[in-house]
């Protein structure tokens, strides 16, 4: 049986130079490779009580929903600025190569809401520690966060050590 790094594809130099992304749409078209990458992700916090499940642009889109409804939980996108029709609040962070914002909906989330934060990927931890500001600002608990495949020599996890975080596949 293949190891789930194993559908992962690397491709240098994107989106810049120097830059090896991890592709997951190897693992994703692979019907074992995403059964088995979602029931990872599910095991983990399947005995989470948990109220919201906030996915964040564009890949944590793709599992947090399946994981929200198999935690019988809402799901929430967080999104780049713009994308959201309804009153937002917003973030700005820096990731490894720029700097970016995201947005959620103002009534995304209510006071005492319990929150799994979903991505695909943690690198310096920036997007998720802006996810989990503007969760916070809104009245969310984290209860966890949870990614795919997460970056280890990019120490992302410091800047959120006083949170729950899981990874499935480490770099």
């Amino acid at each position: 049986m293949k190891k789930l790094e194993e559908y992962i594809r690397d491709v240098p130099d994107f989106p810049k130079k120097g830059i090896i992304f991890k592709d997951i749409t190897t693992l994703l078209k692979d019907k074992e490779g995403l059964k088995r990458a979602v029931d990872e992700l599910y095991k983990v916090v399947k005995n989470m009580e948990i109220d919201k499940v906030v996915g964040v642009e564009s890949r944590g889109f793709i599992f947090s929903p399946i994981l929200a409804y198999k935690l019988e939980a809402g799901f929430v996108p967080v999104r780049k600025p713009g994308k959201l029709p309804a009153e937002v609040i917003s973030e700005s962070y820096e990731l490894e190569y720029g700097t970016d914002t995201l947005e959620i909906h103002k009534d995304a989330i209510e006071k005492g809401d319990r929150v799994l934060i979903v991505d695909d990927l943690i690198a310096t931890g920036g997007t998720a520690k802006a996810v989990c500001k503007m969760v916070e600002r809104l009245g969310g608990k984290i209860i966890a966060l949870e990614f795919l495949i997460e970056l280890t020599f990019l120490k992302g996890r410091d800047k959120l050590k006083e949170y729950n975080v899981f990874s499935i596949i480490r770099y």
